[in-house]
């Protein structure tokens, strides 16, 4: 090969190899941000299809109702905690400090965004409450399908 040839190669293969790289770096940054949806059964069991369950410090996004009583709130500051609850029967805390949303109650579908503590607690950042008595997010109307007291209308979904 003469000199010339082999510049090119190395510049290509130079190239090829900063490519691959700033790749694999931004799909590593993307996998440590991204919110998996869970239900309390999912959490304690791990998922239906994979069997996989979420590990210490993992963020998620947890659907479930709240569970009638459990709801406990600190009279000193902003921190409640409750339990939800999915059909399965299997129930996990949730920790959350901060002003709840005013659909918030029990009895009530929601979904939290945060940490797992561990195998049953979770340590939210945020929780969001269905906006009406019509819709409940498809994740959350699945994981509470068989659950008494729990109406869904599919005709509004997105």
């Amino acid at each position: 090969m003469n000199l010339r040839r082999k510049k090119r190669l190395l510049i290509i293969s130079g190239l090829v190899f900063a490519f691959s790289v700033s790749v694999g770096l931004v799909l590593f940054a993307l996998q440590q941000n991204i919110d998996l949806f869970y239900t309390p059964k999912e959490i304690i069991h791990g998922k239906k299809e994979t069997g996989k369950k979420p590990d210490i410090g993992q963020r998620l996004r947890i659907g479930g109702m709240v569970m009638v009583g459990s709801v406990k709130r600190d009279q000193n500051s902003l921190k409640v905690s409750f339990d939800l609850i999915d059909n399965g029967g299997e129930k996990v805390t949730v920790f959350f400090d901060g002003i709840l949303p005013d659909l918030f109650r029990e009895g009530q579908a929601i979904v939290a965004q945060g940490i797992l503590l561990n195998k049953t607690q979770i340590n939210a950042f945020e929780v969001l409450a269905k906006h009406d008595e019509t819709y409940t997010p498809p994740e959350v109307s699945d994981a509470l399908k068989g659950m008494k007291n729990f109406k869904t209308n599919k005709k509004q979904e997105y």
